[in-house]
């Protein structure tokens, strides 16, 4: 019996996995303590901490038992971004990182992308929201994800909106994706173009937005979270790097992915991304050009 503890906000991408019989939603403001109560109480035979924050590790003060966690590399991390010398004593993605956490339970990786099940409900929005967009029907849909949490992460919008003009007038059409936070800059890229380009933003929570990566012939996202779900959905990927490296682990983690990145002596400047850039250039996402995602967005779609 597997039983998934996240944030609630986050609980869409696991509530329909048939591998998982109980996800538990921690709301915000939510007790630790209540919390802890109602996980004691259920007397679980492994406990894996995915995590090792604050937060979970508190969650483990007030719940002993067989916890296990994976490594996280701080030290060889931080010499990376400020001394710029790689010392990782492995390079596996955290995907893989995470079966440590996992060690007693048999259970090893299958070299198969994350999965991510959708739900019927969720399916049908994003194909209704679609037709009445007139999008995908007799043209090659392209998804792009031009948000970030993090401003050093985010590629130009002037090259985003280039990028989508070279698709449409190829013969594509676009759908922009992203959340609440992203209407502005989605609704700047997918303007104009007669319509072969809408914007999604804010309008679709993770599974529908899910659903409609899965329709998308490939994606174009930076370092977000959207990458991670269109490779769980099978969507392939062209993945725009900029402040943070594959050491860290979280390269797209699926064999259909193209990573467009870089190699600057500045980088990494982050582990997560920043409100700008140290050196104030942003030259990581500037030099790559929208040509050059253009050229990986025909191949993935070949």
């Amino acid at each position: 019996r597997i039983t998934v503890l996240t944030k609630a906000a986050y609980a869409p991408l696991i509530e329909d996995n048939p591998h998982v019989d109980e996800v538990i939603p921690i709301r915000p403001g939510q007790s630790l303590p209540r919390l802890a109560a109602r996980i004691r109480g259920t007397g679980y035979t492994h406990l894996l901490d995915l995590h090792g924050s604050l937060r979970s590790r508190t969650l483990r003060a007030l719940v002993p038992g067989p916890w296990h966690g994976y490594p996280k590399y701080r030290a060889a991390r931080a010499l990376l971004i400020h001394g710029k010398r790689d010392r990782y004593p492995v390079r596996r993605p955290v995907a893989e990182r995470y079966f440590t956490a996992a060690r007693g339970l048999d259970v090893h990786p299958d070299g198969e992308p994350p999965e991510f099940f959708l739900g019927e409900a969720a399916i049908h929005e994003a194909a209704i929201w679609l037709e009445a967009a007139g999008l995908g029907a007799t043209r090659p849909l392209i998804a792009v994800a031009p948000g970030a949490a993090h401003a050093t992460k985010r590629w130009p919008v002037d090259h985003w909106r280039v990028l989508v003009d070279r698709m449409v007038e190829a013969g594509m059409d676009v759908v922009v994706v992203g959340g609440a936070d992203d209407v502005d800059i989605a609704g700047t890229v997918a303007a104009g173009r007669g319509g072969r380009s809408r914007t999604a933003a804010g309008l679709f929570g993770l599974q529908a937005t899910g659903a409609a990566l899965r329709q998308a012939k490939a994606l174009v996202s930076g370092d977000t979270g959207v990458m991670h779900m269109a490779a769980g959905v099978g969507t392939p990927v062209v993945a725009l790097f900029g402040p943070t490296v594959e050491a860290f682990g979280f390269f797209p983690y699926t064999r259909r992915a193209e990573v467009l990145q870089l190699d600057m002596a500045c980088r990494p400047c982050s582990s997560q991304g920043g409100p700008a850039c140290p050196l104030r250039h942003h030259h990581c996402m500037l030099h790559l050009t929208p040509d050059s995602v253009y050229q990986a967005v025909c191949r993935s779609v070949a």
